[in-house]
């Protein structure tokens, strides 16, 4: 088994398409449901599949996110260039964090229009993609 995609419920279809195409992804298909509502797939360049879906359904309201969900978390290459593309973007990263100290990884937070948090990391070099197993291994925490 693998996970597929997370799929997140929005209020204002353009405006989370905005945020996310800003954010780097990219617009892979999309699915008219009926009724005014829509699925769109979304992917990051050299992503071999989709990694978000959009789900837009105008006649259920407004989003709320509530307490349940927590944040993605989205791995970048070179997190400092990334906050100022953001912010030419018209975007609003906070500032870099080092959660880890100076020899972990570097984050920065940012929430979407419907107030879904997303954590952006760039991992010290060496460090294989994603979190695994070994990083357990040493005994801290990997983020």
């Amino acid at each position: 088994m693998k996970t597929l995609f997370v799929s997140y419920r929005v209020t204002d279809l353009d405006r989370s398409l905005g945020f996310y195409t800003a954010l780097g992804y990219a617009e892979l298909g999309r699915v008219e449901v009926g009724d005014g509502a829509s699925l769109v797939l979304l992917a990051f360049p050299g992503e071999p599949a989709a990694s978000l879906e959009l789900v837009h359904r105008p006649g259920d309201g407004p989003v709320d996110v509530g307490s349940g969900f927590d944040h993605l978390a989205i791995q970048v290459e070179a997190l400092a260039s990334t906050l100022e593309r953001l912010t030419e973007a018209g975007l609003r990263p906070e500032p870099l964090q080092y959660p880890g100290g100076p020899r972990g990884p570097k984050t920065s937070w940012l929430t979407d229009p419907d107030g879904y948090r997303i954590e952006l990391v760039e991992w010290p070099s060496g460090h294989p993609d994603g979190i695994t197993a070994a990083d357990f291994a040493r005994g801290g925490d990997p983020a």
